[in-house]
């Protein structure tokens, strides 16, 4: 092990200057090429024109005819703004605020005209196209709807940071750091060896939970780091820990936030090697299926008779943490259940590859 991850680790000078920190991407605020946004999109810009033919309609078969008529517009210009905007997110993503309202109104007046000549092709006018009509409510609903996507980029930013606060508290703890430096220390004249590989676990962990790692990192990288932990945590547990590892490589690709799968992996011990005297087995599963990534961590569950009745349930928050930061990165696409099943606890996640 490096001198300079020891001391790095622990708050000592290190001998070598540490990596610096990437800097932060802007927010991708015209980040349309999510389902969410793209379904919430078309539900906003349908009610409104459903509004809108209220105006004129004088019964519920005017109403609905007329509804058809106008989404035969809204819905192409809707689609063609999205796709736009997906595909400029990047180079709009350097614009100030009012260049991104701009931008997105200007868009929106395109995609306004291009609906407006969709419904031109058809009999369905019975006088001149409505150009300056569909352009201003184009660059209208477009406004509106860069108004709604900059305020979910901006809400990523407070979620991700207490999300990683939470993570980086339930990483430091000072009794799972006090248990494996006493480990470590036992293990330092009998086995130096495996008290070095140890200590390189536990620099590893740190490592992971200080440094800034981007907005998302890779599924390989989330097992090799519950590797790190479920290795320190063998150490402490021995025979009462069984762990069982079924990884797909190629699965290792896939893009999730970061230090996510280490606080599941922390509650398997927790809750069911932890509280029983017989310990217990954790499993973690990788697997790639079509388009989609799932992952599976199982724990087996504690007997009543192997606890000593102080132990208390859990208040979901590290699960509740997982779940809300896929959802930042994969909004409605992920699939996140958590409960017990077959004498074992476990926690599924799917999510797009």
């Amino acid at each position: 092990m490096k001198d300079s991850q020891i001391l790095s680790t622990f708050g000592g000078t290190p001998t070598e200057p540490p990596s610096p920190t990437p800097a932060r991407a802007p927010a991708l605020v015209f980040d349309a090429c999510h389902l969410g946004v793209i379904l919430r999109a078309l539900l906003f810009v349908e009610t409104v024109l459903g509004v809108a033919v209220m105006y004129r309609a004088d019964d519920f078969v005017s109403w609905v005819t007329g509804l058809g008529l106008l989404t035969m517009a809204g819905l192409p210009g809707t689609l063609a703004w999205l796709v736009l905007a997906c595909s400029l997110k990047r180079p709009l993503a350097g614009l100030p605020t009012g260049g991104q309202y701009l931008a997105g109104a200007v868009l929106g007046a395109l995609a306004g005209l291009y609906g407006c000549f969709m419904l031109s092709l058809g009999p369905f006018l019975t006088q001149a196209p409505p150009w300056l009509a569909s352009a201003m409510t184009g660059a209208l609903l477009a406004s509106l709807l860069v108004g709604a996507l900059l305020l979910r980029a901006r809400g990523r930013t407070p979620a991700t940071t207490t999300a990683r606060l939470a993570e980086l508290q339930s990483r430091i703890r000072p009794h799972f750091l006090f248990n494996t430096l006493n480990s470590a220390i036992a293990l330092v004249r009998a086995e130096p060896g495996r008290a070095e590989t140890l200590l390189e676990d536990l620099s590893d962990l740190f490592r992971a939970a200080l440094l800034d790692q981007g907005e998302t990192t890779t599924l390989a990288q989330e097992v090799q780091l519950a590797r790190h932990y479920l290795a320190i945590e063998q150490v402490r547990f021995g025979e009462r820990l069984r762990v069982q590892w079924q990884i797909d490589p190629a699965a290792d690709r896939a893009r999730l936030p970061p230090l996510l799968l280490q606080p599941l992996v922390e509650n398997a011990i927790k809750h069911g090697v932890e509280p029983s005297t017989e310990g217990g087995e954790v499993q973690v599963r990788t697997r790639l299926t079509g388009q989609r990534v799932r992952i599976d961590i199982l724990n087996t569950l504690p007997n009543a008779t192997s606890t000593d009745g102080s132990r208390t349930a859990g208040h979901g928050i590290a699960l509740a943490n997982v779940r809300d930061r896929l959802r930042l990165l994969h909004d409605v696409e992920i699939e996140f259940n958590a409960g017990v099943r077959d004498d074992h606890y476990h926690v599924r996640i799917t999510f797009p590859a």
